[in-house]
């Protein structure tokens, strides 16, 4: 069943880490070529790949002459030498197998800010719709300690969470789990798959890798990632990065730890949507929109008569009927004034009134949820 997992994914996540990505200061060429390779692959079979990758540090920090690189100021000063330099290599070793990729630098702030989630969104969206590879990495140069990932991980994770990928993929230098370091206990036993992901795991994971000449956090961080992802119904693998072809090898079944969560990516969402938004406004539409929705339709300015409350772009909303009966929530493109503005106006009229080319939709459908007996089911 794990050999197909990988190939069944619509959307898969990708992290690269820095000691994959590089070697002594210098891009691993050869390397990001077979990774290319792989990746063409799988976009010929109709997937939809993002690479997170690191390896911007390590590139920079040769060339800081008389420096650790080891202060935070000095690895963003690293980060923004050794960013280009890393692009540069995917480019060229992707290129070569007709595979466009595209800079995505983020925050932790652009991951956990509904309107910056919202906007970063639309973009990989947009990215991946053209046929394109995004290749994110964490924007070192403006992250201040308090709003670091201060790993790539669990940048991983909340890229696929906000994408609904299938398949979070942690390529490391370790082929998976153990019940102890295999590095220091020969005895460890290798974990194959994980359904059941409580607490006893995290003490198999052993200290973060705060010591490491290059990277930072270990398996402890894929962890982290790996619950991450599981809340978002998306399966995590740890596997070997250092093989000839290690995607190739997954699908093969070479050895590798699945993290399989019981939920669907589209179920979670389904169920955060449902259970952790409060509303701070509402919005109410006529039978039309009403109609529209329960057929599996976004919310379409035109469909709108009223808004009420004060609130932001990002901002979760209640959707109300016609007679004012609450039909679902989800969460808004646009905020209070704009969606008063643009109420029962044609997508077109709509941006002519704002003056500005925004979303086409109010709250799209993969952002709502209706209430029990008002889906397409219904």
């Amino acid at each position: 069943m794990t050999t197909s997992w990988l190939v069944d994914s619509r959307r898969i996540v990708i992290k690269i880490g820095s000691s994959l990505a590089t070697l002594n200061g210098q891009s691993r060429d050869s390397w990001l070529s077979v990774l290319g390779e792989e990746i063409a692959r799988l976009r010929q079979k109709g997937r939809d790949i993002v690479l997170v990758a690191s390896g911007a540090v390590a590139l920079g920090r040769p060339l800081l002459t008389g420096l650790s690189g080891r202060k935070l100021e000095e690895k963003q000063a690293a980060a923004a030498l050794g960013q280009p330099r890393l692009m540069q290599a995917i480019g060229m070793a992707f290129a070569a197998h007709d595979v466009v990729v595209a800079q995505a630098l983020l925050t932790l702030e652009d991951t956990e800010t509904r309107h910056r989630w919202l906007t970063a969104r639309a973009t990989l969206d947009t990215l991946l719709r053209a046929g394109i590879v995004p290749v994110i990495n964490e924007n070192d140069t403006v992250a201040t300690d308090e709003i670091r990932y201060g790993d790539n991980d669990r940048l991983a994770a909340r890229v696929a969470q906000m994408i609904g990928a299938e398949t979070l993929v942690l390529l490391s230098d370790v082929d998976g789990l153990y019940t102890a370091d295999p590095r220091q206990s020969p005895e460890a036993a290798h974990i194959p798959m994980i359904t059941d992901f409580d607490a006893s795991y995290d003490a198999m994971a052993g200290d973060r890798n705060a010591t490491a000449g290059i990277g930072s956090g270990g398996m402890v961080t894929k962890l982290e990632a790996a619950r991450i992802a599981w809340a978002a119904g998306c399966k995590t693998v740890i596997t070997l990065g250092l093989r000839t072809q290690p995607l190739s090898a997954l699908e093969a079944g070479e050895k590798a730890t699945w993290i399989v969560p019981p939920v669907s990516p589209e179920t979670a969402r389904l169920a955060w949507l449902s259970g952790h938004l409060r509303p701070e406004g509402t919005v109410f539409v006529d039978a039309g929109a009403a109609a529209a929705l329960q057929r599996g339709a976004s919310l379409l300015p035109v469909g709108i008569v009223a808004v009420e409350g004060r609130f932001d772009r990002g901002a979760a909303v209640a959707i109300c009927g016609p007679d004012k009966a609450l039909i679902g929530k989800g969460v808004t493109a646009y905020g209070a004034v704009d969606i008063a503005t643009i109420a029962g106006l044609q997508t077109e009229a709509a941006e002519a009134r704002l003056g500005y080319r925004g979303r086409p939709a109010i709250i799209h459908r993969n952002d709502l949820v209706l209430t029990e007996g008002s889906g397409p089911e219904s």
